[in-house]
């Protein structure tokens, strides 16, 4: 996820310019990216444990996305988790149909988290870029 990297930024940011309009805008970025961090893994956190999804099988998943990416680059990691988690949960189940039902839920909660993430993020760069803007105009 983005997420804590755009955290560090904004915030190196903030302190770096040390003004009170990078620091205000850093703040207010910063939260809003927080606040889409938090809602994705609360979202899809909440939809693995109501499908009950155990970690071992997005940590399956996980694995055959990296493979998958080096198999068939860049589509490949999304092939291979979706690919992974069905075989896990497959595995786990013994039932094709409860095992795609899980896998689906998970996957439309996970995307569901990222555009989320990804939402807040470009919220909180519109912030800090218009703190970027105000604290050039005003030194």
């Amino acid at each position: 996820p983005g997420s804590p990297l755009a955290i560090g930024t904004f915030l190196a940011w903030g302190w770096i310019l040390g003004s009170a309009t990078s620091w205000t805008a850093a703040a207010i970025a910063v939260l809003l990216a927080a606040a889409g961090w938090a809602a994705a893994a609360v979202l899809t956190g909440r939809t693995l444990k109501r499908r009950r999804v155990p970690g071992r099988s997005m940590a399956v998943a996980m694995a055959a996305g990296v493979v998958g990416l080096f198999v068939i680059p860049f589509f490949g990691l999304f092939i291979g988790f979706a690919a992974g988690l069905l075989l896990s949960e497959y595995a786990r189940r013994r039932d094709l149909r409860a095992a795609l039902d899980a896998s689906l839920e998970s996957l439309k909660a996970m995307g569901i988290g990222i555009l989320i993430e990804f939402a807040m993020v470009c919220l909180a760069s519109s912030v800090w870029t218009v703190g970027v803007a105000a604290h050039f105009a005003t030194r």
